[in-house]
């Protein structure tokens, strides 16, 4: 059966990452460690068994700097994407979720129940919105290129989303997954099944300083 292989990558740490800050669609560069995250990930793409054919990256510069330093390693073209951002937080973009949960108590619950129709205040996008918007995009991307070796390189909450539709879990669901910045995941697309997983939070290439925001 015809298949797309995706190599899927959150970008590496940025110093908002480290302070448990909502990044969302704001561009934020990585930090010394995420370009260190970045420099070991593209040493260890380089010697991939499968050469990585085309890189798509989120616009966000966290994302396409992390995506540039595979390129360079490999030569795979790379082509930067809207389609790939972050869900959009709205108004909780910069902010903590401690600062938003002392604030606004009602609409953080709903955030932490995962309600799939909330969306944050300031034209955020809802959980359904984003799903909408990531498979359709990666789903497309993957149909482009058809028998190829593709890497996506993208937010952690994209992962997420792209997780639950490999395994067929739920918007809702716990999450028992990790989305650690740098590591690497991968997906199998067909056009008959879709997604379906292959192997996730490969990190062997990192070391253990690597910090996670607690919610994404």
């Amino acid at each position: 059966m015809e298949s797309t292989r995706l190599l899927l990558v959150r970008h590496g740490e940025t110093a908002w990452n480290a302070d448990g800050r909502l990044q969302g669609h704001l561009d934020i560069a990585l930090n010394d460690v995420g370009r260190a995250q970045a420099r070991r990930l593209a040493a260890a793409l380089a010697d991939e068994r499968e050469p990585i054919d085309i890189i798509y990256s989120s616009d966000l510069a966290r994302a396409l700097q992390t995506a540039q330093a595979v390129a360079d390693a490999t030569g795979a073209p790379l082509i930067a994407t809207r389609a790939l951002r972050e869900r959009d937080f709205g108004a909780f973009q910069g902010r903590s979720f401690a600062a938003i949960e002392a604030e606004l108590p009602d609409e953080a619950e709903r955030w932490r129940r995962r309600d799939p129709d909330w969306a944050p205040p300031g034209a955020g996008e809802s959980l359904l919105q984003f799903k909408e918007r990531i498979t359709h995009a990666v789903c497309a991307l993957a149909a482009k290129n058809i028998g190829r070796h593709v890497a996506m390189f993208t937010h952690g909450g994209v992962l997420d989303v792209l997780y639950r539709a490999a395994t067929g879990l739920g918007l809702q669901d716990a999450r028992t997954w990790r989305l650690d910045n740098a590591a690497i995941n991968r997906l199998l697309w067909t056009p008959d099944g879709g997604l379906t997983l292959v192997g996730w939070a490969d990190s062997f290439h990192l070391e253990d300083e690597a910090r996670d925001e607690r919610f994404t």
